[in-house]
């Protein structure tokens, strides 16, 4: 198990906040395998990359050599999550979790490790309690506690109903840390209320408390609303490779970043590098091919993934490419490539200088979109198709 000063940096790399921040420190130095616990209520069965943000650091943790409890609230999602919520949730039958519980399990092992994830469902434990038990439970938390969460507080204060059995959630979600003994709880910022709540409970049953660790809401495509389906502003992990791949092109490039930090898992050095090639005039569109290439490789396949940009750059581009397009690999000189350099090492022109002069004439493409500045840099990394004139097509990659 690595406890590296990069690692650390990646698993604390993206999220909002950590409670306590010393604690996690010390419980990754012990060098024992950790108990990960996340959360799922089974309400929907489609997953978009939003709901990935936390999923993609169950997986940090398991490459850390951590095991991950992935819990199915079949038994909270039959009273319904309150957490943001105005108005009391309609609780989903027995029949409607089952079935998104299966759905949720075929899904996350795209991006979790089957062999270090152990999925569990909170009914296993909580259909046993009696009566007395959740009153028991109930007797650990007082209504004015309950109270200064921020959703009931404004529906007590704005004289909206609260139901009686709204404030179990929170305690049945606390107790599931209790029954697996967890060492670190991750969730949404939305959550943070019901995730110290563990925290707390783990004490009143004479355990350590869990670690908190909160992961923030990812903004959709259009950069301001979070990911949504009802928003349409989402990227669904069972999209079609085509679709997926020019919905992240379609991103801003400062979005792009966003995107990288929250989703990608290249480590903090790599995106260190692609920024600074960007600053040194490597074009973003260049890095976002990465990013898109990466996410529909993930959940599709890496060659989904050269199909769905190489179906990109067909679209976005005056006329098709020709069928067999000859590849090029050149040597990058420190973070790329310069593009008139490029161009003669991939036998597209016969020296630099006409490099230069074709690209001043507006005459080469990167991907089907005119380039004409003489500056650019290709980053390391980068793989596109490129044409000069109407004739000359390579696809070039920079390695």
């Amino acid at each position: 198990m690595t406890g590296n000063s990069d690692a650390l940096a990646d698993l604390k790399r993206g999220t909002d906040e950590i409670l306590l921040d010393s604690e996690l420190d010390e419980r990754l130095a012990s060098g024992r395998t950790l108990r990960i616990k996340a959360g799922f209520d089974p309400t929907a069965p489609d997953l978009h990359l939003g709901h990935t943000v936390l999923i993609n650091k169950l997986r940090q943790f398991q490459d850390l050599g951590h095991e991950v409890y992935f819990l199915i609230g079949d038994f909270t999602g039959m009273i319904g999550d309150p957490s943001g919520k105005s108005a009391t949730r309609k609780p989903l039958t027995r029949e409607e979790v089952s079935a998104n519980a299966e759905t949720y399990r075929e899904q996350v092992f795209r991006i979790l490790d089957p062999e270090r994830t152990r999925v569990v469902f909170n009914s296993d434990w909580m259909g046993k309690f009696t009566a007395a038990d959740l009153i028991q439970l109930a007797a650990r938390q007082t209504v004015a506690r309950m109270l200064e969460r921020d959703d009931f507080h404004k529906r007590y204060a704005g004289n909206q109903p609260i139901a009686i059995h709204e404030f179990l959630y929170p305690l049945v979600q606390g107790y599931d840390s209790v029954e697996l003994r967890a060492d670190v709880e991750l969730g949404g910022t939305d959550q943070k209320f019901n995730l110290l709540m563990g925290r707390q409970l783990q004490q009143h049953y004479g355990q350590p408390p869990q670690v908190v660790m909160t992961v923030p809401i990812l903004e959709g495509l259009d950069g301001v609303q979070k990911m949504s389906k009802s928003l349409n502003n989402y990227i669904g992990i069972k999209d079609a490779p085509d679709d997926m791949f020019g919905k992240v092109m379609s991103v801003s490039d400062d979005l792009m970043w966003r995107y990288f930090e929250l989703l990608s898992f290249r480590s903090t050095a790599e995106l260190r590098q692609l920024r600074q090639s960007v600053d040194d005039g490597a074009n973003p569109r260049d890095i976002k091919f990465q990013l898109a290439d990466e996410l529909v490789g993930r959940f599709h396949g890496a060659a989904a993934a050269k199909a769905a940009q190489e179906a990109f750059v067909s679209r976005f581009q005056k006329g098709a490419l020709p069928d067999e397009i000859p590849e090029h690999d050149i040597a990058a000189e420190g973070d790329g490539v310069p593009l008139p350099a490029a161009l003669k090492l991939a036998g597209l022109v016969a020296s630099t200088s006409e490099g230069n002069r074709m690209v001043g004439q507006g005459a080469v493409r990167i991907d089907g979109e005119r380039v004409e500045d003489r500056g650019l840099l290709l980053a390391s990394g980068s793989d596109q198709v490129i044409q000069v004139g109407k004739r000359r097509i390579a696809r070039v990659r920079v390695r």
